[in-house]
């Protein structure tokens, strides 16, 4: 059961890696895109927000989805959905064609994220399951990361479409892989996993999507990742042209010090994750321990506006490697809420697609808001990441007062425990 338990989050910290090599590729490939299509900035921001549309309004039903199919068909799913779609893109000659390759690959990706967290529910203890986020979280920046490097190189020598089918190429590697190595967690042996108390027929029915809405703490999650992602989606999108654009940046510099912030990202998720794990284990509240974790890292973050108002390339580094790092350490415990708040183990990857769905609408507005700003102000990024470090700030405020007590949402029509009550949770 241990071990077999870090194979799973192996799988998913390999299926998150591979979903962001294949979203960012575009973004380190975009000046070469830009001449070959012949497109401007505000074009530009409209690919890269291409797969956000998607992304964003699929999580609530890939959710659904997941936890109605179970993560051993779902996630394999998308993961091959979103392989064809990376290959496709390779073939466009136009801005329409690679705004509808973009629009498929959000669809397939949608089932990701929220797949994972139900894995990572399944398999693991409330005291163990954000330093298992952690690992598997960490793949959106070993991915990020790769991406820069490995597609730079790719479009340096092969072109940009090349890069495209050997990204695709990853995908299809990991679904073989999946099931070979996927068991469930009932079947494997030496199972310590608490187990569900069973529902009636009448309680589970009286669950429905309409009353998650109705506890505050689940407009917090959405509102506070909503905040996170105006930022950390600055990274993933508009950040290799941003080097390339204000700073003067290469290629070659890009696989450098352009890997810094999300190089300093990865161990920042996995520290994230033990101490959340490590407060609770104490004897902190879930509440304190996560919430903590949540708070500060947000507030760290927002250091990413400093470099709005700097030309030194160190201290632009070390800010946007602080900021992003920060982002990662927050990241492991906001994922650990839908396995900590969902009311069964079947509601796990629908909670996951509904904060999903909301801070994926700021993937949409970070990157046609900057594209609409450099067109306007000829190239300055200092209003979009004032933007972003100004939500960062938001998002700890959120995480601190809207969200209420981490527990188990009750059933509708049930009897609130004290906590509950305090929270302003409504039945």
């Amino acid at each position: 059961m241990k071990k077999m338990r870090w194979v799973m989050v192996l799988l998913c910290f390999l299926a998150i890696a591979i979903s962001y090599v294949d979203r960012a590729n575009l973004a380190v490939a975009a000046p070469d895109i830009q001449r070959d299509l012949g497109i401007g900035p505000t074009q530009m921001g409209l690919l890269l927000s291409g797969f956000f549309w998607t992304y964003a309004f699929m999580q609530m039903p890939a959710g659904w989805l997941v936890d109605k199919l179970g993560s051993r068909v779902a996630l394999p799913l998308a993961v091959g959905w979103w392989s064809v779609a990376t290959a496709l893109s390779a073939a466009v000659s136009s801005v329409a064609a690679m705004f509808g390759c973009r629009l498929l690959l959000g669809i397939g990706e949608a089932g990701a994220y929220p797949s994972c967290s139900k894995i990572v529910a399944q398999w693991f203890r409330p005291e163990q399951r954000a330093f298992a986020t952690s690992i598997f979280d960490s793949g959106a920046r070993v991915g990020s990361a790769l991406s820069i490097p490995l597609v730079a190189l790719i479009v340096s020598t092969l072109g940009w479409r090349a890069a495209f089918l050997l990204t695709a190429l990853l995908g299809v590697v990991w679904v073989l892989g999946w099931f070979v190595l996927y068991r469930n967690p009932e079947d494997a042996p030496g199972n310590d996993l608490p187990v569900a108390p069973a529902l009636s027929a009448q309680d589970a029915q009286r669950i429905t999507w309409g009353s998650l809405f109705r506890h505050r703490t689940l407009w917090g999650m959405m509102l506070g990742f909503f905040c996170f992602n105006l930022a950390n989606y600055f990274f993933i999108t508009w950040f290799p042209a941003y080097l390339i654009q204000a700073h003067g940046f290469s290629l070659k510099d890009l696989g450098t010090l352009g890997m810094i912030p999300a190089l300093t990202a990865i161990p920042a998720g996995w520290l994230g994750g033990y101490v959340s794990d490590s407060l609770y284990r104490r004897g902190w509240s879930l509440t304190a321990a996560r919430k903590t974790c949540m708070v500060g890292g947000m507030l760290m973050s927002s250091v990413i506006m400093v470099s709005a108002f700097t030309t030194n390339i160190y201290l632009l580094i070390g800010c946007l490697a602080l900021s992003y790092g920060s982002l990662a350490f927050t990241g492991a415990s906001i994922w650990s809420l839908p396995g900590d708040v969902a009311p069964t183990p079947g509601h796990v990857a629908s909670i996951g697609g509904i904060q999903n769905f909301a801070s994926n609408l700021a993937g949409i507005v970070i990157t046609t808001f900057t594209g609409f700003m450099l067109q306007l102000t000829h190239g300055s990024f200092a209003v979009p990441l004032m933007l972003a470090g100004g939500a960062c700030v938001l998002g700890a405020f959120s995480y601190l007062f809207v969200v209420g007590t981490l527990e188990p949402f009750p059933l509708p029509g049930a009897k609130a425990g004290k906590a509950a009550v305090a929270e302003g949770k409504t039945a």
